[in-house]
């Protein structure tokens, strides 16, 4: 069990507004296309253009919000562990729209400019206050984002193949990706004492299962499975509540399971299988090694790949992170990608054993599972905004520990969150107990 040593004195900061609209935008935003189709009855291309228009706007707002005297630097940001490689792996998929077979090139140059306007929202923020603080706001509105999109997929009717979602522009993967990514959000806000979050994340937990999207629901219980094993301030009767709470729920829905294993071992034609998958990553394989070095470039596969099966499925992706980035960037690709998860990776196991070195494994575990049957067409799994967070976390957190190596995750949390003259009053109280 971790010593409870968090000051009670320390006032609990509100939630910053900017960070949390940013948080949620970064989640909802996966509703848009589907809003401007299905409610506003207008084209596909309104939906991303709303989604792209909003993200340059957030982020102009970022830049003015930003712009004076602030904590930090940007250059004192950068230097921190993950940056260089977030930087190059951004940089070099910039760069490769020279080359891109993509089917339509401003359309790239719009997407990867959001891309990067994700990452640089993010970093502007974390310059202006402390990075637990700035990161927290910005999980907590990504949670109330997904929850809202979780919302929306119940009231929707279930596809064809009873699977949340619609069929062309919120597909269940994509739901059960922003719902078991916000659970882990939930899971270091509790831990932090952020406020109360066992609804929202029993919430996100069901609405994932009843995704049915069967890449996420392994990755998510082989990355909680990590969190179970090594974070040691759960206890046991809390690990029994979540395993009996977790086979009521899976008891609960049983015969939709079964009922979906009859469509799903009913419909090996389809791409969505893993028949269909096989033949995809066979296709994708084939064309990357026709420019094996240095790819196909950003955003080559939507609409350049041809349709697959008798039900023309149009692939976004490769549906493997590897092949993914073999394909649209060769073999420099898949260094950049080895070179930046093992950078996260090595990042996390120099925190002291710990609930936030256990969520962050978990985490890591989660997105790397998932890549083996699903990624993003253009972010990694572990998109580039949210690794920059948790790197500034790690740092805030490992310069804190440094000082105080007896102290909790909560207890770090908030003193992190002092001004220096603070932290400093703080840490002296804590060295010399009267």
């Amino acid at each position: 069990m971790v010593e409870d040593l968090n000051p009670r004195n320390v006032p609990a900061r509100a939630v910053k507004l900017l960070p949390a609209v940013i948080g949620f935008f970064f989640s909802f935003r996966l509703f848009f296309v589907l809003l401007t189709t299905h409610v506003l009855n207008a084209d596909p291309q309104t939906g991303v253009m709303l989604s792209l228009g909003l993200n340059y706007i957030l982020l102009a707002i970022v830049v003015f919000h930003s712009i004076g005297n602030a904590p930090r630097t940007l250059a004192s940001i950068t230097r921190l562990p993950c940056y260089r490689w977030v930087l190059c792996f951004l940089g070099f998929s910039g760069v490769s729209l020279i080359w891109s077979a993509t089917s339509s090139v401003p359309a790239a140059v719009a997407f990867w400019c959001a891309m990067a306007a994700d990452l640089a929202m993010v970093i502007l923020l974390l310059r202006t206050d402390a990075a637990v603080d700035i990161s927290s706001s910005i999980m907590k509105g990504y949670v109330y984002g997904a929850c809202c999109i979780a919302l929306i997929a119940w009231i929707m009717p279930a596809q064809s193949d009873l699977r949340l979602g619609d069929d062309e522009f919120l597909g269940p993967n994509q739901i059960g990706y922003a719902c078991a990514f916000a659970v882990f959000f939930a899971q270091y806000l509790m831990r932090a004492e952020r406020g109360r979050w066992k609804l929202p994340t029993a919430f996100l937990a069901i609405t994932l299962l009843r995704s049915l999207s069967k890449t996420t629901i392994f990755a998510f219980v082989a990355g909680e499975a990590v969190i179970f094993m090594w974070d040691k301030s759960i206890s046991r009767k809390t690990k029994i509540a979540l395993l009996l709470g977790t086979v009521l729920v899976f008891v609960i829905f049983w015969g939709l399971l079964t009922s979906y294993y009859d469509v799903y071992t009913n419909a090996g034609n389809q791409a969505e299988t893993l028949t269909g998958r096989l033949g995809i990553w066979a296709f994708i394989l084939d064309k990357s090694l026709e420019q094996p070095w240095i790819g196909h470039g950003f955003h080559s596969v939507w609409k350049v790949i041809p349709p697959f099966g008798s039900d023309q499925f149009e692939a976004r992706h490769a549906h493997n992170e590897l092949l993914q980035q073999f394909y649209a960037y060769g073999v420099v690709g898949i260094f950049l990608l080895i070179a930046l998860y093992g950078s996260f990776f090595r990042q996390i196991k120099r925190l002291s054993k710990s609930p936030l070195r256990a969520l962050l494994l978990g985490l890591l575990v989660f997105v790397v599972v998932r890549g083996l049957a699903d990624t993003e067409a253009f972010d990694l799994s572990l998109p580039l905004w949210a690794i920059a967070m948790f790197s500034a976390i790690i740092a805030e957190f490992r310069t804190n520990n440094s000082i105080m190596p007896s102290a909790s995750f909560e207890t770090l949390t908030a003193l992190s969150e002092l001004d220096n003259e603070a932290f400093s009053q703080k840490k002296e109280a804590y060295d010399n107990p009267r």
